[in-house]
């Protein structure tokens, strides 16, 4: 191998759940640290190697991230450096990453890269939230501070928000990803002919297995294992939150969680004494982007995440037949099923999707779910050598993936094995108002308190155009047949909000 060949030397994660024993009220800093020196420790090296690390890449937190998420405690002025000071590290590069749950995954093959290249023989991608203890904070009307100064360079990369979402998605009430993944699953939906509690039930029969992979990992921020019918059966507990999800189908955000992956040249990891058994090799890397939900092809489809994984296998010279273990990111049902439907792969398949127990029961970690996702990838491949891993990482409302493939085996990077895409390009443009008729594709419909909002997407030629509805007729409507191809009216209303009515 080359001294300059990049390995995966540790992986860590650290979590706490409120009211637990040993629960501490953690700080997002704090686990972030937390997980870092757990994956210093995990990499069971002879010196130590918080001094040695040279580049740290921090995942930008959900509070720093949206408006809703505000920082109500305060926040780290640099958070890279705010989690290298609890590991005893002090980079000379430090990176906030854009927002998206593609970013863990796709820093390892950048920082890989680095690596490769001789520019780097340390480095590391660490991320935290601590949402779950901010929230139950402030329940009880307490306040915590939470920030914190520290001195040298950052490369802040920004949000990162551009091309994610469209302004008329956020005015019509679309903008937050649950309510756009949910009008991606109607079109699937409608597509196999289903009813709303029919395919209720088919999200509940992928993610029951996933239930039983939550129950298992300590690490979960709701380990209780769930049948497919306790999934679908909308009650007061699982209420819905944007047709056709109920709320245990969705990603729990709600969580205290860190998670870290370190990696070095192959030569630094010898001379810091890092036993090879440790040694994950890092086989290929591939991210791309989409346009807006709006502007794709089709709603129900993310070319751009075929393409990441594409590619990351065939870097690897590999075939889903060669993969042994998998974690495809599943912060709804949708992402998960445009991968098993692109490639032909079995909803049943007995080697599963998820390595984490995914997102709505393991917990969606902010941005940084990915980087526990590869934590027990590295963990798969070192417990069976040779075996190979792969992790599917997705940011967005299917906005933008990363692949990665993982094995114990050795990979030659004398050139590089990570590859950004081209974005995809967009197909339709984007109405903000339109009065006339217009072809209807797809819905949602979210509660709200004073009552049911329905949100259509139709169609104006090349065009696509929302419209909200307040009728409790037409929501009936909506959910009591199929939608796509039918005639509707559209009239531009107050606050530059479309209004629509069936035709």
């Amino acid at each position: 191998m080359d001294d300059n060949a990049p390995v995966i030397i540790g992986v860590g994660q650290y979590s706490e759940r409120v009211g637990e024993p040993g629960y501490a009220e953690m700080s997002h800093m704090d686990l972030g640290g937390a997980a870092l020196k757990a994956a210093f420790a995990d990499a069971q090296a002879a010196q130590d190697l918080g001094p040695a690390l040279d580049t740290l890449a921090a995942i930008r937190q959900f509070e720093i991230s949206a408006t809703r998420y505000s920082a109500p405690f305060g926040h780290a002025n640099n958070t890279p450096r705010a989690i290298a000071s609890r590991a005893g590290a002090n980079p000379a590069r430090a990176i906030l990453e854009v927002v998206g749950g593609q970013g863990p995954q796709r820093l390892v093959g950048e920082l890989a890269a680095e690596i490769a290249a001789g520019r780097s023989k340390m480095a590391a991608v660490v991320g935290s939230e601590a949402i779950s203890t901010m929230r139950a904070l402030m329940s009880r009307g307490e306040k915590r501070d939470w920030s914190e100064q520290h001195e040298g360079s950052l490369e802040d990369r920004g949000p990162g928000y551009d091309g994610v979402v469209d302004r008329t998605s956020i005015k019509h009430g679309v903008g937050a990803p649950i309510a756009g993944y949910a009008i991606a699953e109607n079109v699937r939906r409608e597509r196999l002919g289903l009813s709303l509690d029919d395919y209720r039930l088919e999200i509940g029969k992928l993610f029951a297995p996933f239930t039983q992979v939550a129950a298992a990992n300590p690490h979960s921020a709701a380990p209780t294992a769930r049948s497919a019918e306790e999934l679908a059966t909308l009650t007061e507990r699982n209420r819905l939150v944007a047709e056709p999800y109920g709320r245990l189908v969705v990603a729990r955000d709600q969580v205290n969680q860190g998670g870290a992956i370190v990696l070095a040249s192959v030569a630094e990891a010898c001379r810091l004494g890092v036993p090879e058994s440790r040694w994950v090799h890092i086989h290929g890397v591939a991210d791309c982007a989409e346009p807006s939900m709006l502007g794709r092809e089709n709603l129900e489809k993310s070319p751009a995440a075929v393409a990441a994984i594409s590619t990351a296998l065939e870097v690897a010279g590999k075939r889903w037949e060669n993969i042994s273990a998998v974690d495809l990111y599943s912060c709804f049902a949708i992402p998960v099923f445009n991968l098993l439907d692109a490639f032909g792969l079995d909803r049943d398949d007995p080697r599963g999707w998820t390595l984490t127990g995914g997102l709505p029961f393991f917990g969606g970690a902010g941005n940084n779910y990915s980087a526990h996702g590869i934590a027990e990838a590295v963990q798969r491949c070192r417990a069976a050598p040779g075996s190979f891993a792969l992790v599917g990482a997705n940011g967005g409302i299917m906005s933008k993936y990363a692949a990665g493939v993982y094995s114990t085996e050795a990979a030659d990077w004398s050139q590089s094995r990570w590859h950004s895409l081209d974005k995809v390009k967009p197909v339709f443009g984007v109405l903000d108002a339109h009065d006339g008729e217009a072809v209807a594709e797809s819905f949602t419909i979210q509660p709200k308190k004073d009552g049911e909002t329905a949100t259509l997407v139709a169609r104006v030629g090349q065009a696509r155009v929302l419209a909200n509805s307040h009728d409790p007729a037409i929501c009936a409507e909506l959910r009591a047949g199929k939608v796509s191809g039918r005639t509707v009216r559209i009239e531009a209303g107050e606050g530059e909000v479309n209004r629509f009515w069936f035709v």
